[in-house]
């Protein structure tokens, strides 16, 4: 990523690749294995000296690298030999560690793994050696460690080869530096050293992945640095939420487990290859075989798989900046009720507390009245209450004093906090636990749900309890914050319930996640678009963001527009600059916006049916086509539609005046949603928008279940059950699976059975809270369903 200017500032993204490019720096290939045991998969890999050099050709100065002999006093190891080894986690993964500092490889354990010990798999094999290589196999690939020159080179069941390490050897331009090999650095400045783990990149091969990425999905072609960061926009290369996890069309995937800066140059300095720098001493790195499903199955399996958040979240979030009193808080919720609008959460933003955006966790006595009281009337009304607060206390802050005082702040290391707030250190045990007590006591009034805002800014300067400065602790801060919230949460509410905006690997098991602060603007729709799938391919299963934009009033035509689009997520919420209400546009407007809220608490059965089978599964609710249909090339550059899990695919209207547009059907038949029209498969189409403007196609074959449209989650009848089937064209079946998650109390249960001749039956069910099959209550179940109806959609 270029930066318009040049300064160092606090906080500022960190390009690891800047310090490959230097001269005084020294260079180190890794060359060739100085010894290695294939039944241990351990040895070492000899790294040869190198610097790069001032050369004139032509006019022009050049710097590349070439073999060199040190200078230095008193004798220092010339070229050194390091430790390296292969873990096989299972038998779709393979763990390569190596370090160039340490004679030994240490146990590595970090926040962002499920396990302390990760498993070891049999279902490797050695398939050859000999004095040149060693091939591991399993059913999914193989690896192969060659000795002379040293590579690691992956391939898949067939024998395709999917990538390997670049070697020195392998440079095929005239320039000895381009690309960049596999290769590590000291640096003059301060004698650290820095990766540069480099693999090949194969022609039309496409990258996935990285955290919530607003720029094109596929990453061939982009640099873009892994380090926590405020963007202030929802267009550039910057990320609230990057994640160190990149996979492949070809059928692998890599999640580098670290936590400190990193820089991804994925084909855009060399188009060639694929450069990952690494500012610390070591790779610990997981390799995946398998399709994108399997790998984020397998990504989240060691990360941890989100928790399925309680069903009055699936509803809609009103909110703006900011509710300042009890009086419009109760005011909202009353037009909500007039304009017959549901939803079930009202938010809060800055201005809860006596002063705004100077957080204490307490109501404001001169404009809460009775703020516990107004909590428990919404409640019973069907409304939740949502709270933002943030971990920076300014100096006028009440608690300021107190946090300093106790050490909870982090400090600069010279007896200072690290900058002008005091950002509190959530790797202190004791920080964590004040924090905690602070919004327990939010919870314990009622409140639902806190805003985990901001958390991008954790000073790398800083040094923290944990006894690691802000190069690991950085990128770790959303993660240790998110959980802090999370956890107290489930530990008051029994419910698993975040808002956050700051992300890192790990986060995804403490859902949910929003996109940030996003321009009202029609690129700015489209960008959080491709955020939401960008991050939905990193692992995590649920996302949102502020529908409409959050920066300047949102602009009416947009609005009506980008409101279905968000209702079509897993979460939806109205946040930004005010109005936000649809009262305060016009009464068409409002019937717009009402039909778009009405859509989603209809189709409220499937969405969470949906996320419960894409948390136990581990991949987005909010699907790329390329995720269900990965063997269709076409799909593969796609980012203007989705799927909202495996039958419904939408196609948002991206553009101010337009009212159709070009869409893509997978394989099979689709009809649909508003009209009944039937579409062709592997094929685009030009669709017009109906009454609700957004394009919904049904996969055929379909049973999507609704229920009557409620004004909050918690009126839904769940004996009303009406299950539409979008017969495909050629069914001669009298007979249809189907399944549903129905949410009882804090969990659920699981039901499966047929629909026969229009007569249903179960056939199991399962509780998510003992996963015992018999814990259901089956007449209970039976008593349900007897009421449920099925319904022939016809076009």
């Amino acid at each position: 990523m270029i930066r318009l200017y040049d300064t160092a500032l606090l906080c500022e993204p960190i390009d690891m690749s800047k310090a490959f490019g230097q001269i005084e720096n020294t260079y180190f290939m890794g060359m060739h294995i100085e010894h290695f045991n294939p039944e241990t998969a351990t040895g070492e890999i000899h790294w040869e000296r190198y610097s790069r050099k001032p050369r004139l050709d032509f006019g022009k100065y050049t710097l590349p690298f070439t073999a060199t002999e040190s200078w230095e006093f008193p004798a220092y190891t010339e070229s050194p030999s390091f430790p390296f080894r292969l873990e096989f986690v299972d038998a779709q993964t393979v763990r390569i560690r190596l370090t160039v500092r340490k004679p030994t490889l240490e146990p590595r354990h970090s926040l962002m793994l499920t396990e302390e010990e990760i498993p070891v798999s049999q279902d490797w094999i050695i398939e050859q050696q000999d004095n040149d290589h060693v091939t591991y196999r399993s059913d999914y690939g193989s690896v192969t460690i060659m000795y002379q020159p040293w590579r690691i080179e992956f391939r898949d069941a067939t024998g395709k080869l999917l990538t390997r390490t670049h070697h020195m050897a392998d440079q095929a331009s005239i320039l000895s530096s381009d690309p960049t090999p596999f290769c590590f650095i000291r640096s003059a400045k301060d004698m650290n050293r820095s990766l540069a783990a480099s693999f090949a990149l194969s022609p039309g091969e496409r990258l996935y992945g990285g955290g919530e990425s607003f720029l094109k999905m596929d990453k061939r072609g982009q640099k873009f640095n892994w380090f926590t960061y405020d963007p202030l926009s929802a267009q550039t290369a910057d990320m609230y939420k990057p994640i160190p996890l990149l996979w492949s069309n070809r059928g692998y995937g890599m999640f580098f487990h670290h936590s400190c800066p990193m820089t991804c140059d994925v084909g855009h300095h060399f188009d060639g290859t694929n450069t990952i720098y690494i500012g610390e001493d070591e790779l610990d790195l997981f390799f995946f075989f398998g399709t994108p499903k399997q790998i984020l199955s397998s990504y989240t399996s060691l990360t941890g798989k989100s928790t399925v958040p309680p069903l009055w979240s699936f509803g809609l979030w009103m909110s703006r900046i900011t509710y300042q009193s009890e009086q419009e808080v109760r005011e909202v919720a009353s037009q909500l009720q007039e304009q017959r609008i549901p939803c079930d959460v009202i938010h809060l933003d800055t201005g809860w507390f006596e002063h705004d955006w100077r957080c204490d966790y307490q109501f404001s006595t001169s404009r809460f009245d009775h703020a516990e009281q107004m909590i428990t009337d919404l409640r019973e009304q069907g409304y939740r209450i949502s709270l933002w607060q943030y971990p920076y206390f300014m100096p006028s802050n009440p608690l300021y004093e107190e946090i300093i005082a106790k050490g909870y702040a982090i400090s600069d290391g010279n007896g200072y906090i690290a900058g002008e707030d005091a950002i509190l250190d959530f790797s202190n045990p004791e920080a964590v636990a004040w924090y905690q007590q602070k919004i327990a006591g939010l919870l314990n009034i009622g409140v639902s749900a806190i805003k985990v805002d901001f958390g991008e800014s954790a000073p790398i300067h800083g040094s923290y309890y944990s006894r690691q400065n802000g190069w690991k602790e950085h990128n770790l801060y959303p993660l240790r914050y998110n959980q802090a919230v999370s956890e107290i949460t489930q530990k008051v509410t029994g419910e698993s319930i975040i808002w956050a905006r700051s992300a890192w690997a790990g986060s995804q098991r403490y859902p949910l996640h929003w996109g940030g602060d996003v321009e009202n603007t029609d690129n700015g729709m489209a960008a959080s678009l491709r955020a939401g799938m960008s991050l939905g391919l990193s692992g995590f299963t649920f996302w949102s963001h502020d529908i409409g934009g959050f920066v300047h009033q949102s602009p009416r035509e947009l609005y009506r527009r980008w409101m279905p689009f968000g209702m079509l997520t897993s979460h939806s919420r109205c946040h930004g600059a005010p109005p936000k209400e649809p009262w305060h546009y016009d009464e068409e407007f409002v019937e717009d916006f009402r039909k778009a809220v009405e859509l989603k608490y209809q189709l409220m059965p499937y969405i969470y049916t949906q996320s419960v089978v894409s948390a136990e599964q581990g991949i987005p609710l909010l699907r790329p086509l390329l995720l269900e249909y990965p063997d269709e090339p076409g799909v593969w550059q796609i980012e203007d539609q989705y799927l909202l899990g495996t039958d419904l695919l939408i196609a948002p209207m991206l553009e101010q005046g337009m009212t159709a547009r070009e869409v893509y059907t997978p394989s099979g038949e689709w009809i649909d949603y508003q009209t009944g029209k039937r579409y062709a498969g592997s094929t685009w189409h030009h669709i017009a928008e109906s009454i609700i403007p957004i394009i919904i196609l049904v996969r055929a074959g379909s049973l999507i279940p609704h229920v009557p449209v409620a004004l909050s989650t918690a009126w839904i009848d769940w004996t009303a059950v009406e299950w539409r089937h979008y017969e495909a064209t050629d069914s001669a079946s009298n007979k249809y699976d189907w399944q549903i998650a129905l949410p009882v109390d804090k969990h659920y249960s699981w039901l499966t059975g047929q629909w026969i001749d229009k007569q249903i039956t179960i056939e199991s069910t399962l509780s998510s809270s003992e996963n015992d099959p018999h814990s259901a209550n089956e007449k209970k179940y039976q008593e349900l369903i007897h009421t449920w109806t099925y319904r022939k959609m016809n076009s």
